[in-house]
């Protein structure tokens, strides 16, 4: 199961008491006050980690507590710091507030974002002793540490992103360039989690291509299984949009593009500005005029169009070179 948003309530330990404590020994008259701190309550962190990959471990268990600071003690006895809780999330993971400000981006392995502080141990009677006052009978509590309702959202990293309709053809695309095995069936919306591949180009290259389930018009809107997932392509470098090219598809090529590429702009106008090609699917069994007509269209646009077949395999190891132009363009190997 693929989760990529998530709830959870996070609550910080809270400071140990200070102590109210004076020396009493045999023989020491006016031994004077020897309270203790109270130790400071754990902090709860969330760091990025490579291991991680969805936020499913968060279904399960959405409240987090640090464990609060020990009381001081007499004797001068200090009490123990709260052991603070530390909380792997996937790279990638977003972390926003009840009311959707963002917080944090953890998109490099290993950062690191204190989701809630521990509260700071209360002092002791010793603290407030003075030249005037050489017995107080006061000490503080410790502090509540902090706690809140955070929202973690999940946006995968890859370096380019497979934009098309339910069937075009986008897994068996992925399944073809990398290792990658999503289920391809005969029918809409077969693909109903974003899927992560690796493509190698030769031997000092390679990069990660994503495949999110299916647009369809209005998907902007909430319509279909898309919206949950168009965030995704929101982290790629490069848009590769899939045209399927078959007689079979009711919906004309370039009709098919521009919806696409209407529903991106909706929903966030700068991802048309990214490199972009077009790859016309299924090249195995479309009519030419389908190929001239889309091509035609491209050209026009400056638009790379690329006729290809995942089936046959036609056409692929040009793709993988043109989307590897476009992550390394000249003079920046």
């Amino acid at each position: 199961m693929f989760v990529d948003e998530v709830k959870i309530l996070v609550r910080a330990g809270s400071g140990g008491n200070g102590c109210v404590s004076f020396r009493r020994e045999k023989y020491v008259p006016r031994g004077g006050p020897n309270g203790g701190d109270g130790g400071d309550g754990g902090s709860i962190t969330l760091y990025s980690n490579l291991n991680v990959n969805t936020l499913i471990a968060f279904r399960y268990k959405k409240q987090f507590s640090a464990p609060r600071g020990k009381h001081g003690k007499g004797s001068l006895k200090d009490g123990s710091k709260g052991a603070d809780l530390r909380i792997a999330v996937p790279v990638g993971t977003m972390i926003f507030t009840e009311d959707k400000r963002l917080l944090c981006d953890l998109k490099n392995p290993g950062e690191e974002f204190v989701a809630a502080r521990g509260g700071r141990g209360g002092r002791g009677n010793t603290r407030f002793a003075t030249s005037t006052n050489r017995a107080p009978r006061v000490a503080e509590p410790g502090e509540k540490g902090e706690e809140s309702y955070l929202i973690l959202e999940l946006r995968l990293l890859a370096d380019v992103g497979l934009v098309g309709f339910p069937n075009a053809g986008k897994s068996s695309l992925l399944s073809r360039l990398s290792s990658a095995r999503p289920k391809i069936a005969d029918y809409p919306f077969t693909t109903l989690s974003p899927y992560l591949g690796v493509v190698r180009v030769d031997e000092s290259r390679e990069f990660v291509m994503a495949d999110i389930p299916g647009l369809i018009e209005r998907t902007h809107e909430g319509a279909g299984l898309g919206i949950r997932f168009l965030k995704h392509i929101e982290r790629t470098r490069v848009l590769l949009f899939v045209i399927d090219g078959s007689p079979s598809t009711e919906r004309d090529p370039v009709e098919e593009l521009e919806i696409l590429k209407g529903e991106l702009g909706q929903f966030n106008e700068e991802m048309l500005s990214r490199p972009h090609c077009v790859a016309l699917n299924k090249i195995d069994l479309f009519a030419d005029d389908t190929k001239k007509k889309l091509e035609k269209y491209c050209k026009g646009k400056g638009i790379r169009m690329l006729p290809v077949s995942a089936v046959t395999g036609e056409g692929l190891e040009n793709l993988k070179f043109v989307l590897a132009g476009f992550l390394w363009p000249k003079g920046d190997d």
